[in-house]
């Protein structure tokens, strides 16, 4: 997809979706000898997250794998409510927040980097793969960000959206607005 066929399909994007490991995370795990697993998330991606639910865009996330760590992270967001685990067929779950949304294909972005991410990429209005994707997920993707997953490319992702919807001013400044207090 070139550039302009680019910004008009992030223009009709009303929902984001985005897999977990390899894209919020580098996609390592640490497991520890207590079977307890360790994951390393990018704040720069949270932000990301808050930025997008300022102007009230929605998000979802799909993970082929369950995590407590996943589940964690995802309530600090305040995604859990829109958290789908432990299915590499991610078509089940992706119909399923389609239906809660209330959003055709054309109006869903999805976030990807691995083979099992390949169906979604080409279904949605846009498709996105993470930097480190393997190639055959990156020749699919309508967009292939600058940054790796684990490094970044969720906000990237994010700031690409919400630029092109004109979004983006808005979005900053309600979230600066925001007041927080020690204690």
């Amino acid at each position: 997809m070139n550039s302009h066929g680019l910004g008009a399909a992030l223009q009709k994007i009303r929902l984001l979706i985005s897999d977990v490991d390899g894209v919020f995370t580098d996609g390592s795990l640490y497991i520890g000898s207590q079977g307890n697993e360790f994951k390393r998330f990018n704040v720069l991606d949270g932000a990301g997250v808050a930025l997008l639910k300022a102007v009230g865009l929605p998000m979802a996330v799909i993970s082929g794998r369950h995590s407590g760590a996943t589940i964690e992270r995802m309530k600090e967001l305040g995604l859990e409510q829109h958290l789908f685990q432990g299915n590499l067929a991610k078509i089940e779950p992706y119909r399923e927040i389609r239906k809660r949304f209330g959003v055709a294909d054309s109006e869903v972005l999805y976030i990807g980097d691995d083979l099992v991410d390949i169906p979604l990429l080409r279904r949605v209005g846009v498709g996105v793969a993470v930097a480190n994707a393997p190639r055959m997920v990156q020749e699919v993707a309508d967009y292939v960000t600058r940054s790796g997953g684990g490094n970044g490319a969720v906000r990237e992702v994010i700031e690409l959206l919400l630029n092109a919807q004109g979004l983006f001013d808005r979005a900053l400044e309600t979230l600066t607005k925001h007041t927080y207090k020690d204690g």
